[in-house]
């Protein structure tokens, strides 16, 4: 699985496993135990056994792997704020730009070297507008990618060429990350407002400062075309994440840690109108490797019921010759 995936239970909607690391393991579905071959039951009388044991059944679950892009920094922002050409600017990605919505059809990533020789990752996340968290638009399929980010740059076109207001913008898409989640809209924003090279209106950009100093936010004023503003504004985030630290962003909600001993012995006996029913991860283990149409193989699962204290125990609960004895899913007819 590629770094960056999450492994949720469908029926329950929980996540049993975060891929977050390099050459990390998980284990999420129990495999069943291998069967021995006929060799391993050859004795010095039976030099060659035809009984040889099938596998143990293993578990059965319906997943979903839904990939989430590890970057430290998400681009927030309406289609055309200029997300993608900041992203071309500071990184050596190669997103698609044009003057129309909609551009950028899926996540785009970059990885911004610092003078210092640090480095960080930013991601483009693309198509979240009103509506994005009940599926309106692209934003549904992209919003799960903002979660892996410490940081968000909140883009907002101050140019007043789209006929839009950036302090509506704003608050329409906090509303959808809230939606969305509601750790994810407490997460560090920095306002950044663009396009100040073709400012049409001061009072646009007076606005949106208004909106950063009433939302206590830090706010950098750039053009991503002419990379005004740009370099103070990389150093910032830079020093910014050294200060937010990695964390794991996913809470495992049902974490199992499976071993092959796990309840190995483990049955029981109901008794209901004459049948015998005895259940448990033990007989579910041996008639998964049994044969039952072999001689050596009943041979094996007598003996089996013997050592593991079954027959006694069925006896003890008055099972006579001729009553229905069913074990896991085999029906047999019990003789002493």
């Amino acid at each position: 699985m590629p770094i960056g995936t999450v492994i949720k239970d469908v029926e329950t909607g929980k996540v049993v496993a975060d891929l977050s690391e390099p050459n990390q393991t998980e284990l999420v579905l129990k495999g069943g135990r291998g069967g021995r071959g006929n060799s391993h039951f050859k004795t010095a009388t039976r030099q060659a056994p035809r009984f040889a044991e099938d596998g143990e059944k293993g578990e059965e679950k319906e997943i979903i792997l839904e990939l989430k892009l590890l970057a430290d920094v998400g681009l927030l922002g309406f289609p055309n704020v200029g997300k993608s050409t900041f992203l071309k600017a500071v990184t050596d990605a190669k997103p698609k730009i044009a003057n129309y919505h909609f551009t950028t059809l899926e996540p785009n990533l970059g990885v911004v070297k610092t003078k210092n020789g640090d480095g960080f990752v930013i991601a483009d996340i693309p198509g979240i507008i009103e509506g994005a968290s009940e599926g309106i638009g692209l934003g549904i399929q992209f919003l799960r990618h903002v979660e892996r980010t410490r940081l968000l740059l909140h883009f907002l076109d101050v140019s007043g060429q789209e006929g839009r207001n950036p302090v509506e913008d704003f608050y329409a898409i906090n509303q959808e990350l809230e939606k969305y989640s509601e750790k994810l809209a407490t997460r560090k924003q920095i306002i950044v407002a663009n396009k100040v090279d073709i400012l049409q209106d001061e009072v646009i950009l007076k606005e949106v400062e208004e909106l950063a100093k009433k939302e206590n936010l830090e706010m950098y004023q750039i053009s991503a075309a002419t990379s005004q503003g740009v370099q103070e504004l990389i150093d910032h985030v830079s020093n910014t994440l050294k200060t937010l630290p990695k964390e794991d962003l996913i809470e495992i909600e049902d974490k199992v840690v499976y071993t092959l001993e796990d309840k190995q012995n483990q049955w029981t006996i109901k008794e209901e109108n004459g049948v015998f029913m005895v259940t448990g991860k033990a007989i579910e283990r041996l008639m998964g490797r049994v044969n039952i149409e072999d001689n050596e193989s009943m041979y094996y699962l007598q003996k089996s019921l013997k050592n593991m204290g079954i027959e006694q125990k069925l006896k003890e609960m008055g099972v006579c010759e001729g009553d229905t004895v069913i074990l896991d899913d085999w029906e047999l007819e019990w003789y002493d």
